[in-house]
């Protein structure tokens, strides 16, 4: 008789195990079955919530930010994106629309390029683009262009970028080889391209350096053949610059 109590005792041991077992597993597989997270942009806050518990999510506005095309109070974005795939129970984190944020544009054209900067600075604002062109009679460092434009409105947290005058930049020239030239032949082209003949100095050879010959005077110099020169040929230099040479 004992022992039947006992076996009775185990199989309802057993049974409430098993019954345990099986509503365990059967929450486990409902809360870690993956779904597609819900859509809740464009929703407010209190109906994006209740959209999020009724999928088996949590749910928190994490941040608010402007925005120029979701309106002040509702879900501008989320994370998890919408579709992806997740188990229950995970948290999705949104943002929410303060709506456009209107500033107004500062007018910079006309002011040099820090005082634009400065101008847009102070009033909250960010730097964009900075670009530079050459324009004939516009001061250099002058901003000549601005977007958005004064005019703008509902601007979001602007970026204003900038367009100013550059200065001129000198004509560069590429320098040919005057090795074998002389001296005269060499400044003439360097005089029309806008270049200076710079040092001249002369290598002595082998012979005159053992007879300690001095160099020749200048009459004769002019007319000595050249045998290097720096900048060496293919070099681009700009104008106003010297070009050195040796001769012999």
């Amino acid at each position: 008789m004992k022992t039947f109590f006992r076996l009775v005792f185990l199989a309802l041991i057993l049974l409430v195990v098993a019954l345990l077992s099986a509503l365990t597993a059967m929450r486990f597989a409902i809360h870690t079955r993956e779904v597609a997270v819900p859509d809740l942009v464009g929703e407010t806050p209190a109906e994006a919530h209740r959209i999020a518990e009724l999928n088996g999510f949590q749910f928190e506005v994490e941040r608010q930010y402007y925005s120029p095309k979701i309106p002040a109070g509702k879900i501008l974005s989320q994370l998890p994106p919408a579709g992806t795939q997740i188990r229950r129970g995970w948290q999705i984190r949104v943002a929410e629309s303060l709506g456009p944020q209107r500033v107004e544009i500062p007018n910079v054209i006309g002011q040099s390029e820090r005082a634009a900067e400065i101008n847009i600075l102070r009033r909250g604002l960010d730097i964009g683009a900075v670009a530079q062109v050459q324009i004939a009679g516009i001061p250099a460092d002058q901003v000549i262009a601005q977007s958005p434009s004064p005019s703008a409105s509902s601007i979001s947290a602007p970026k204003i970028s900038l367009l100013a005058a550059q200065a001129p930049q000198p004509e560069s020239f590429v320098i040919p080889s005057f090795i074998g030239q002389t001296v005269t032949a060499a400044s003439a082209t360097l005089k029309a391209a806008g270049l200076r003949v710079g040092n001249v100095t002369t290598v002595a050879s082998a012979a005159n350096a053992a007879a300690q010959v001095s160099p020749p005077p200048s009459a004769a110099l002019a007319e000595s053949v050249i045998v290097t020169q720096n900048p060496p040929p293919g070099n681009k230099v700009v104008a106003g610059s010297t070009v050195d040479f040796e001769v012999r």
